[in-house]
């Protein structure tokens, strides 16, 4: 998998954008990180005991902490900072972004909510 060799906060936008070694480079919304973090609080601790994260839309990072040479630490201003996120997993979600919009969105109707704010793609 690609390794990460530049990695910025936009926060007035509430992006990351990350670029890879392979030339490839994501705009990852905060909230799309935030609702898809892989701490056990969202995923849960087994195959389908994901939570689904409400009330999202305008969450922002306040920080970024690297984790050895394989991953970063997001905090972000709703509290939330248990996640690591492996340079394969920020990989993924880039590569990956439309479906799983699409599938949180999907998620959020199901559960009868409506998304509110500027957050998100």
């Amino acid at each position: 998998m690609p390794i990460p060799t530049g990695i910025t906060l936009h926060r007035q936008s509430r992006m990351l954008e990350i670029v890879f070694d392979d030339g490839t480079a994501f705009r990852l919304p905060c909230e799309l990180l935030r609702v898809y973090s892989p701490s056990a609080d969202v995923r849960g601790h087994g195959p389908g005991q994901s939570v689904l994260q409400i009330g999202k839309e305008n969450v922002g990072i306040t920080a970024i902490e690297p984790v050895g040479n394989y991953a970063v630490k997001l905090f972000f201003d709703d509290g939330h900072h248990t996640g690591i996120y492996s340079w394969d997993y920020l990989y993924e979600l880039g590569r990956h972004q439309s479906e799983m919009w699409q599938q949180y969105l999907d998620a959020l109707k199901r559960a009868g909510h409506e998304r509110r704010g500027a957050g998100g793609q």
